[in-house]
């Protein structure tokens, strides 16, 4: 009888689990069906505030801060002039890449991600953070490539990189379409780890590519 009530409770909890477990696949693919939706840093603010909800939720998840990061840099890229604004988003942002860092050290999307942050605070003022930000982002997708160096989005932040860099300094960018053409022919060929992990950057480099044409 005992041996019959202990298995009960181990399956009621562990049935318990898959259930919350249920809840949060269910809440991040809803979550994650809305990027195509949003067109305005409103549309943003409201898709990262609800991952960080999820993430609220699920503490030992790193994935809704991933998002919630991502969402608020999208937020500054998007902001037309005002720089404080800019930087309000960066620092909400930053908070979260802080914890997944403290989470996941050795993850190379978060890694990448931390480049694409570095990158934005650059754009915030070039002038005087050019040379502070473009070490920085130097060392994010370096880092990032180190540990899964066929990483679509940090080849990608790289190479969007090396072409501003370019610009910037009046060189010719298109010294980069090689890649950008490579890093499209073989995009499909990189399988997420799951569905909820990230896979975005196949239109940005269609975009760079058609830049190069």
């Amino acid at each position: 009888m005992k041996t019959t009530f202990f298995a009960l409770i181990i399956s009621l909890i562990s049935f318990a689990g898959f259930s919350q477990k249920s809840d949060y696949y269910q809440a991040m693919g809803e979550s994650l069906g809305q990027y195509a939706a949003c067109r305005t840093i409103d549309d943003f603010q409201a898709l990262g505030n609800r991952f960080k909800m999820i993430a609220g939720n699920e503490k030992e998840e790193w994935l809704p801060l991933y998002y919630h990061a991502h969402c608020y840099i999208i937020m500054s890229f998007m902001e037309p002039a005002d720089a404080a604004k800019k930087d309000m988003y960066l620092d909400v942002a930053e908070a979260s890449l802080k914890q997944l860092s403290a989470m996941v050290p050795a993850e190379s999307e978060v890694a990448a991600l931390e480049g694409m942050f570095y990158t934005a605070r650059l754009v915030v003022n070039p002038m005087e953070r050019g040379q502070k930000y473009s070490m920085l982002t130097a060392q994010s997708l370096g880092k990032a490539l180190a540990l899964n160096p066929e990483n679509p989005r940090a080849k990608l932040l790289q190479i969007q990189n090396d072409m501003g860099s370019a610009r910037f300094f009046g060189k010719d960018p298109s010294t980069y379409c090689g890649q950008a053409a490579e890093l499209l022919a073989n995009w499909d060929k990189i399988t997420p780890a799951s569905p909820l992990h990230p896979s975005w950057g196949k239109d940005q480099a269609e975009a760079l590519l058609k830049e190069c044409k």
